[in-house]
């Protein structure tokens, strides 16, 4: 069930296992109508998993029961159908034989022709923001022709199949020949539409031909920071963090990305973006003015990079914590290593793993800038106590996240508290990727939150404010839609990219536009919090809620050890941290340091009590002093500010970089010379 996703996509997966051998015992019998119901019932399961991106769907090509095989062998079991059923001698079986024969040639040259468009249409390069005029760019064929092809010319033979069955069922043959007629000529007129974007007219150039644009723009433009990252789709939020940090550089700043999949996850910017895949194409860039390359992660395809000497290398990471992530030994790699305060030089001499105190500089955290400081009591009539567990982690060590140990007992005290609190959750986006115990553990809790929703909706306590707030959510829920309308037009341009050659066509930097799109995220965001009560719980995924807007929202915060807790002292608010692995509150302290002014929780969670007593009352906040020394320790100070830190950082670097390159130019002149 973890793995699968969904009841829905187990239902549907078993319909479809037991639906096959229902249609062959169909057509052994041979039943006309248990053949019709049984193909019916694969062909909706199929689709429906199709539909929802299934997990089995890639498992069944695994085991040699991919798509095409699912629906030759359908196609197979119509035949034995009529065979038994007395036609085999008949004109209506040799006709059924030769038109799924011909659909199937049809099949496979209509297959190829898509594959063959696709690949003369991959870039070996994709951008944004970047001009690649000289390239010619020709439009891309219309989605509904590229997406899904496949499955869409398969499911032509639902003609076939229908007017066979009609004919088997009426005795006239000729709504079989109708009906194998309409499969031929639609798989026909299908490879007839896409056989045009084959002209060399309609195809994108060479790849040397796209290189040498790439490698003229880079001449022009000439980088001087490149923020380098590689990973998996769900990773993208750790290049995203760092996206306006990019733009408010007095430099001019280049992101490099490796993976294709993170492209479609990045954030809205106006920094020009290269995904370069090919580690040898990356070799090849011209990249002699990069001075400073930054990195967001330690991940193995970083050395395709670090081997560039003309330029120096930091780490940045994507977030401050406590945990080992934090001191990778990887970090030795690097030119130097930037910590948001204090607490990150400690870490690394406490860890001893080989980074030297002079490489590290303190730059402090410029996303934090967002997050407001607390006014000392809630935000509305009862207080937001945001959830914001980690993931599980590569391992099972029970301190990675509080989820598996901790999870229902927090979410449940919350629910059940005797003074009444709205509980935002807010996972981790990897959570449950690794564990099918941790996405169990989220479904559930989940599960309760929704229960509570519809709970707390029907209790007169609730009423009241309910009807009150109705036209501000009204008017909210407008808001909403308009912002949306209006940001799917802006994210595409005004149209939706074909695919991935037409976007690095047309996605041109356009100031006006990006700061339009900035303004209305955050009203976006705003109005989802007006449309929702003050008193109704949450469940937040995804990246479209921010998590500097839950910051922002809530008045106390249980997390786990993690770079969230490190951000959420920034607001000042108090906190919570669950020793999940049971060191004890004294040990725990002594190990974590953002923990020295939490509530720390057992996996039993009863001393939530505390926290929220000191959301309410400012007397029982005994942890205030200790929050804003311990922000400072960890954040840095508030003065100069982060992203003044940060950019003078980068220059100072840039500097070094550039003194090394005259100097060692100068030493190759002097030995020439002599």
């Amino acid at each position: 069930m973890a793995r699968v996703g969904s009841g829905s996509e187990l239902a549907a997966a078993l319909l479809m296992a037991l639906g096959f051998p229902c249609v062959m015992v169909a057509a052994i019998i041979p039943n006309l109508w248990f053949f019709a119901a049984a193909a019916a019932v694969t062909y909706v399961a199929d689709q429906y998993l199709h539909r929802c991106g299934s997990y089995l769907i890639n498992r069944l090509a695994a085991v040699r029961a991919g798509l095409s095989i699912r629906f030759l062998v359908r196609q197979l079991l119509l035949i034995l159908l009529v065979s038994r059923l007395g036609y085999g001698e008949q004109t209506l079986f040799y006709v059924t034989v030769a038109c799924l024969l011909g659909f199937y040639a049809l099949q496979v040259l209509q297959s190829a022709t898509a594959t063959l468009i696709r690949l003369r249409r991959r870039l070996p390069v994709i951008t944004r923001n970047v001009d690649l005029e000289q390239v010619r760019i020709p439009d891309a064929p219309s989605p509904l022709l590229l997406n899904r092809s496949a499955e869409k010319m398969l499911h032509l033979d639902v003609f076939a199949m229908v007017g066979v069955l009609v004919a088997i069922e009426t005795e006239v043959n000729r709504f079989a020949y109708v009906g194998l007629a309409i499969t031929l000529v639609l798989g026909l007129c299908y490879l007839v539409v896409l056989l045009p974007y084959l002209r060399p007219g309609r195809q994108v150039g060479p790849d040397s031909k796209v290189l040498g644009a790439v490698g003229t723009w880079l001449r022009e433009y000439k980088p001087t920071v490149v923020l380098y990252f590689s990973g998996s789709k769900d990773s993208a939020y750790q290049v995203n963090m760092w996206l306006e940090t990019m733009a408010q550089l007095d430099e001019r700043p280049l992101i490099l990305l490796r993976e294709r999949t993170i492209l479609p996850q990045l954030n809205t910017t106006a920094v020009p973006v290269i995904c370069v895949p090919g580690g040898v194409h990356l070799m090849n860039l011209n990249l002699s003015s990069v001075r400073v390359a930054l990195y967001a992660a330690n991940v193995g395809k970083n050395i395709h990079l670090l081997r560039v000497p003309t330029m120096k290398h930091v780490f940045i990471g994507h977030g401050d914590s406590d945990k080992l992530a934090s001191v990778n030994p990887y970090s030795k790699a690097y030119d130097e290593v930037w910590t948001a305060g204090r607490a990150g030089r400690d870490r690394y001499a406490l860890a001893d793993v080989g980074v030297r105190d002079e490489d590290i500089v303190e730059v402090g955290r410029p996303q934090l800038a967002t997050i407001q400081p607390w006014s000392g009591a809630p935000k509305n009539p009862i207080p937001t106590v945001l959830y914001a567990p980690t993931w599980e982690g590569w391992d099972d060590n029970p301190g990675n996240t509080s989820l598996l140990l901790a999870g229902e007992n927090i979410v449940r005290r919350l629910l059940n508290s005797e003074k009444p609190v709205r509980l935002v959750y807010k996972p981790h986006p990897f959570t449950g990727t690794r564990s099918a115990r941790a996405k169990a553990v989220h479904q559930r809790i989940t599960a309760m939150i929704e229960k509570a929703v519809v709970e707390r909706a029907a209790d007169p306590r609730w009423a009241k404010e309910s009807a009150e707030l109705q036209q501000v959510r009204a008017a909210a829920r407008a808001e909403l839609a308009r912002v949306e309308a209006r940001l799917a037009v802006l994210s595409s341009g005004g149209h939706v990219a074909g695919d991935e050659a037409e976007m690095s066509r047309d996605s041109l930097a356009d100031p006006a536009r990006e700061a339009e799109i900035a303004r209305l995220k955050d009203e976006w965001n705003a109005a989802s919090w007006r449309a929702l009560g003050w008193w109704e719980h949450k469940v937040i995924t995804g990246a479209r809620m921010r998590l500097y807007d839950c910051f922002n929202e809530s008045d106390a915060m249980v997390s786990d050890i993690s770079s969230v807790v490190s951000d959420f002292i920034a607001s000042g608010k108090p906190y919570a941290v669950t020793d999940s692995a049971e060191l004890g509150e004294d040990e725990f302290r002594r190990q974590n340091t953002a923990v020295r002014a939490a509530v720390i929780l057992s996996n039993a969670a009863t001393e939530l009590d505390a926290l929220l007593k000191a959301v309410v009352d400012p007397a029982a906040d005994t942890m205030a002093a200790d929050r804003r020394e311990l922000k400072e320790y960890l954040l840095g100070p508030d003065e100069p500010t982060s992203i003044v830190q940060f950019d003078r950082a980068v220059k100072a670097l840039a500097a070094k970089s550039e003194a090394r390159n005259e100097g060692l130019a100068r030493n190759l002149a002097e030995r020439v010379s002599g």
